[in-house]
């Protein structure tokens, strides 16, 4: 089995900073692509910054600039520095992760973590 933690959110002040974690735990065999969502009320779930297994970034154009992806592949981990944050960045934020499990198939499979709740107000 294979599970996706996610931890660092909370409440901070505009113009504050958090930084999120997301560890992968389990029989994993190995980790492609992760990234990290959100989702604010009544809004679709949506892309913030992703991360491939060699290191390159994209991030939603929103969030340029102020937030930084990066990823421990030795721990199976991967961070959401967030700088500069502002009220529109209220969400609950999910981490995701193509991973192929151990095993004899080789196909990988999409696994999701619970999500953590980043709330930016005064």
């Amino acid at each position: 089995q294979v599970q996706l933690v996610e931890s660092g959110g909370g409440l901070v002040q505009p113009g504050g900073s958090l930084r999120l974690s997301c560890a992968a735990s389990g029989s994993i065999f190995s980790i492609n692509a992760m990234g990290w969502y959100r989702q604010a009320p009544g809004n679709e779930r949506e892309l913030v910054a992703a991360i491939t297994s060699g290191g390159s970034t994209n991030y939603a154009d929103s969030v340029k600039g102020r937030f930084t992806i990066s990823r421990d592949n030795a721990k199976n981990t991967m961070y959401l520095q967030m700088n500069s944050l502002k009220p529109e960045d209220t969400a609950v934020y999910y981490c995701y992760a193509r991973i192929r499990p151990r095993g004899y198939s080789p196909y990988e499979y999409d696994y999701w973590g619970q999500g953590t709740q980043v709330t930016v107000s005064s």
